[in-house]
Formats: C-alpha cells, structure tokens, sequence
C-alpha cells in the first residue's frame, strides 16, 4: 500500500505536470486552429448564461480557494487564523463555490447530452471533460461531511504539506497523504488526472485568459 501511495501521490503528479504543460505547449505550436473555447452558445442560449455563471464562478473560487489554501505555508497564517478556524472557513466559502459549480455543471452536462443541436456538435472529449469535472466537484462536495469530524484541522495540514512538498521537490511529499481518508485520495486523484486530459481538450482555452483586454488600443474602423 505504500508503494501504491508512492506512486499516485508521489509520481504520478508529475507526471500529470510534465504532461500538463509540454503538451499544452505541443498543441498550441502545432495546432493553433484547435486552440479555443468551441461556445456552443449560438447553437441554443436558453438556459445557457446562467449555467455558465454558476460554474465558471464557482470553479474560479475553487482554484483559487485551493491554490492558496494549501500552498501557503502555516506559519504565514497562524498568527492571525488557527488551523480549525481556516478549515471551518474553507468548508463554508468552498462549500458554497461548490454547490453553484455543481449546479452550473450539472446544467451545462444536461444540455450537452439532453440537447439535440448541441450534442450532435459535441466531442467525445468535450463530454467526456465535463462528465469528469461533475465527477470532481461532487468528490469535493463529499469531502465536507468527513471534514466536519476533524475541524481541528489536522487533515488539512497533511493535504497542505503534501502540496507544498510536492512544490519544493520534496521525495517523502506522498507520506502526508498514508493516513487520509479514501475520499480525499479519491479527489486528489482525479484532479491530478485532470491535468492530463486538460491540453487535449477544450480546456486549453484557459490559457488564453483576456490579460490585455483591458489595456488594448482602440480599434480603428473608420478614418474621419
């Protein structure tokens, strides 16, 4: 069981890392055309906006929600926020990102599949994408009843050190995880593999985020 737990908590990250980013950059060198959200929007609107909203709000709090909460290292937080109370805070703000996420993709996979204009047009990737991010939100949603049995926040310092041993090169980062719970390996797993799927999907367009919209030149369309 260790060697298992060595090998999906201490390799496998990076190799769903490397393949992450080198071919992320393969597709966006070879194949720029592929390279872009694939809105289905103008197929069928109803409904679409809202779906859209929930998720991609709930999702970017999530991320973000995640990306600091575990790799900030405890001595920066501890002299203003104990362990218990950070948990207690993530289960209540992630709790609620992750109900309108679930929602949002809950109603975004129903009209994929439940939608005749839109389904004839979709993937397999593109179904198979959003299948996996309902799969991943719902894991992280089940993750708060086990949560709420240890809200000294003992577990959430194990999942911190694995993270940031994992940032710092660390050889033994997978031994934080021996002694979590299944749910929690369970959801480390499949977002670890998501960054596998992430550049052969529509995914990728996230790397394109608008950074410039704002401080774009006007655009000039015609001379007086």
């Amino acid at each position: 069981m260790s060697y298992i737990n060595d090998l999906l908590f201490g390799v496998y990250p990076y190799i769903a890392g490397a393949v992450f980013l080198i071919a992320s950059w393969i597709r966006y060198d070879r194949e720029q055309y592929t390279w872009r959200a694939s809105s289905s929007q103008m197929l069928n609107s109803k409904g679409f906006r809202r779906a859209s909203n929930l998720f991609h709000v709930g999702v970017l709090f999530i991320f973000f929600g995640h990306l600091v909460g575990l790799l900030t290292p405890h001595a920066v937080y501890e002299p203003f926020i104990s362990s218990g109370n950070k948990q207690l805070l993530a289960i209540i703000t992630g709790g609620a990102a992750g109900i309108a996420c679930w929602i949002g993709c809950f109603l975004l996979l129903k009209r994929r599949l439940g939608d005749p204009r839109v389904r004839a047009t979709s993937s397999t990737a593109d179904i198979f994408i959003l299948v996996l991010l309902f799969v991943q939100v719902t894991l992280g949603l089940l993750t708060i009843p086990f949560a709420m049995n240890h809200l000294d926040g003992s577990v959430m310092l194990l999942l911190a050190g694995w993270a940031q041993g994992l940032v710092t090169l660390q050889a033994d980062a997978a031994d934080h995880l021996i002694g979590v719970g299944f749910i929690y390996k369970a959801h480390i797993f499949v977002g670890l593999t998501m960054f596998i799927v992430f550049p052969f999907t529509r995914m990728v367009h996230i790397w394109s985020v608008p950074v410039k919209y704002f401080a774009r030149s006007y655009q000039i369309v015609r001379q007086r």
